[in-house]
C-alpha cells in the first residue's frame, strides 16, 4: 500500500490511498486501518513578502570608498573656505591654486623625479630594517641572551627620534645616501621589532608544543610556527615602521638636500618654501599624503585580505 504526496501551488494537498472506497472504509481483517484523504490549502507564492532592496542612500553610506572621497571633499572645501577667508596666497593658497600646482609639477615631470628618488631611498632602507628586525627578534625568540639584548636596545633607541641621528650619520658616512639609510634603519628597526616581539608572546603555547614535537626547534620554530601566528602583529608592525620610516624620510631630506643641493620630496618642498611658491610647497605635501594612501590601501590593505582577513585571523 502507498501514498502519493502532491504539492503545487493553489493546490491542495491529497494523501491517496490508492484503494476504493469501501476498502479504505471497511479494510480486510489483519490490515491496518486507513486514513480518510486529508486536504491542506497552501498559501499562494506571491502571498510571501519579497524582500525590498535597500534606499539608495542606505546602498551609499555602506560604501566604504564613497564616504571617504566624501571626507576629502569636506575637507578640500573647508581649505578652499578658509584660503579665500584669509586672503593671503603666501601663507594659505587656495586649493585650486594648490591642485594647479600640483598638476603643472606632475606633468613637468619634476614631482615624478622627486617622487622616485624618495620612493627608492625609502625602499633600501625598508628593507635593510627589515632583515634587521626580524634578526633581533628571531635571536629574541631562540635564546634568553637575546630576549635581554632586544629588550635592552628597544628601550634605548626606540625612544630617540630618528631626525635626531642625522648630525652623527652625516659625520659618519658624508653627504650621501648613506646617511639617510642609516636613519632610515633607525625608524624602522625598533617598532617592527617591538611588534614582532611582542605577536611571538602571544603565540598560544599550544602551537608551541606542538612544533616542539614535531622537532622544530630554534630558526625553524620561528619561521614555522611563530611567524604565521604573529603576523596579524607584523603587519601592524611594518605599517608603523613604514609610517615611521617615510615621515623621517622627508624629514631627513629637508636638512640633507639643504646642505647638498639634492635631494627628493623634501628637497622640493624646501627649495620651493626658500622661493616663496608657497603652492608648490603645498603640491609637494599633496604629494606626500597621496603616496601614503597609496601605500596603505593598495599594499597593506592588499595584504591584509588575502593573509590574515582570509585566513579569518583579523576582522
Amino acid at each position: 500500500m502507498s501514498a502519493v504526496f502532491t504539492s503545487l501551488p493553489g493546490t491542495a494537498l491529497r494523501a491517496d490511498a490508492r484503494t476504493s472506497g469501501s476498502e479504505a472504509l471497511h479494510p480486510a481483517a489483519g490490515e491496518p486501518p486507513v486514513k480518510a484523504e486529508v486536504e491542506f490549502e497552501l498559501a499562494p507564492c506571491t502571498a510571501t513578502p519579497v524582500e525590498r532592496a535597500l534606499p539608495w542612500t542606505r546602498r551609499l553610506l555602506d560604501n566604504a570608498p564613497l564616504r571617504r572621497a566624501a571626507i576629502l571633499a569636506a575637507l578640500a572645501l573647508v581649505w578652499e573656505l578658509l584660503a579665500r577667508w584669509t586672503d593671503n596666497d603666501l601663507l594659505l593658497p587656495t586649493f585650486a591654486a594648490t591642485a594647479r600646482a600640483f598638476a603643472a609639477g606632475f606633468l613637468s615631470g619634476e614631482l615624478l623625479e622627486k617622487a622616485a628618488i624618495s620612493l627608492s631611498l625609502l625602499l633600501q632602507g625598508y628593507v635593510l630594517g627589515i632583515a634587521a628586525a626580524f634578526a633581533l627578534t628571531a635571536l629574541a625568540a631562540s635564546t634568553r641572551l637575546g630576549r635581554d639584548l632586544l629588550s635592552t636596545l628597544t628601550a634605548m633607541f626606540n625612544p630617540l627620534p630618528a631626525i635626531a641621528l642625522l648630525p652623527l650619520a652625516l659625520l659618519w658616512f658624508g653627504l650621501g645616501a648613506q646617511s639617510l639609510l642609516f636613519v632610515l634603519v633607525h625608524a624602522v628597526l625598533w617598532p617592527l621589532a617591538l611588534a614582532t616581539h611582542a605577536g611571538f608572546q602571544n603565540v598560544p603555547e599550544v602551537l608551541r608544543m606542538a612544533g616542539r614535537n614535531y622537532g622544530l626547534t630554534g630558526l625553524r620554530l620561528v619561521v614555522h610556527i611563530l611567524i604565521p601566528s604573529a603576523l596579524p602583529a607584523i603587519l601592524s608592525g611594518l605599517r608603523i615602521a613604514w609610517a615611521f620610516a617615510w615621515r623621517t624620510l622627508i624629514a631627513a631630506e629637508l636638512v640633507f638636500g639643504a646642505t647638498s643641493g639634492q635631494g627628493g620630496l623634501g628637497w622640493y618642498i624646501f627649495q620651493n618654501r626658500n622661493e616663496l611658491y608657497t603652492d608648490r610647497v603645498f603640491a609637494g605635501l599633496a604629494c606626500v599624503i597621496v603616496i601614503g594612501l597609496a601605500i596603505e590601501n593598495l599594499v597593506f590593505a592588499t595584504l591584509e585580505r588575502i593573509t590574515v582577513r582570509r585566513w579569518g585571523v583579523q576582522r
